[in-house]
């Protein structure tokens, strides 16, 4: 455990989950209490941005093709089919003329919540990609905790910089052809750049998506997997390269829309609450039990 107020919370909320406190402890606090896995299959339980990791896999701090950033956060956890495909990208980056990938969020070891940061990343499917091409791998733990990505915008997210290259194309092209992926998200100029410069297949193009921010890092989504039978899908992408709506993203960046004016009688937005154990899957408590 982390901190012993976290781990008496924990302890609490799991011995009575039908307790005051268990309710109405916030679920990043339980969840990001757990240093290690829960001993059960690989499971993703519940939404991206609403579940929970059942038996995360930690992928090694050091590969040959790979290192996960930013030690300190103990977010280098996934589903053993993402800790996969993070490996199989990292060699086709290798391939391409980086050494490989430095891997920022994956997930918690339990998935779940996090006490800072994302609001998706929960069960163990999205994974972050420095924007860095990855030319030393023998980075210690110190420097990557210091080290920074790259950014690749300019003009606020409608163009790419300098920074960008045609190996930055070939690696999002190498992650959006794995048929185990469901989305990419960069900024929007990235995606027109690809657009205007992809020559051959574009149907690639589809699961590329545009996203505020995802300027030092793409941010790969991987499909809901066999036998994680509680895991929901997003909606697919829909049909097309999605080039024209991304292009639209970047007229907008350049000429902003009139802001909308507020209905008078409109209710005040209401401030998104923190998410409890009761508001994720009942298998959510197994995880957390789980030893």
């Amino acid at each position: 455990m982390k901190h012993l107020l976290l781990s008496a919370i924990l302890a609490l909320a799991t011995a009575l989950p039908g307790t005051v406190q268990a309710q109405n402890t916030p679920a990043k606090q339980l969840f990001g209490a757990h240093d290690d896995g829960s001993r059960q299959r690989g499971r993703s339980h519940g939404s991206y941005a609403r579940g929970c990791l059942a038996g995360g896999e930690e992928l090694a701090e050091t590969g040959p093709t790979w290192q996960a950033m930013r030690l300190s956060r103990n977010r280098n956890w996934g589903h053993p089919r993402t800790v996969d495909f993070i490996q199989r990208l990292s060699r086709d980056a290798d391939r391409i003329g980086w050494n490989g990938l430095y891997i920022g969020d994956i997930s918690q070891p339990r998935g779940g919540p996090m006490l800072s940061g994302h609001r998706s990343h929960q069960i163990g499917l999205d994974v972050d990609i420095w924007m860095r091409p990855a030319m030393n791998l023998n980075l210690s733990r110190n420097r990557r905790e210091n080290i920074s990505s790259i950014s690749m915008r300019r003009a606020g997210g409608a163009y790419v910089n300098d920074n960008w290259t045609p190996e930055h194309h070939a690696i999002i092209r190498a992650a959006a052809q794995d048929p185990e992926v469901a989305r990419i998200f960069v900024f929007p100029g990235a995606k027109v750049q690809m657009c205007n410069d992809e020559t051959g297949d574009r149907s690639w193009l589809r699961k590329v998506r545009p996203w505020w921010g995802h300027h030092y890092h793409f941010h790969v989504r991987l499909r809901c997997q066999r036998g994680s039978r509680n895991c929901e899908n997003q909606d697919a992408p829909p049909r097309g390269d999605g080039c024209a709506d991304a292009q639209t993203w970047v007229d907008n960046i350049l000429n902003p829309p009139p802001p909308q004016p507020r209905a008078p009688n409109a209710p005040a937005p209401r401030r998104r609450g923190e998410l409890i154990l009761a508001d994720l899957p009942q298998q959510c408590s197994g995880v957390l039990e789980s030893r």
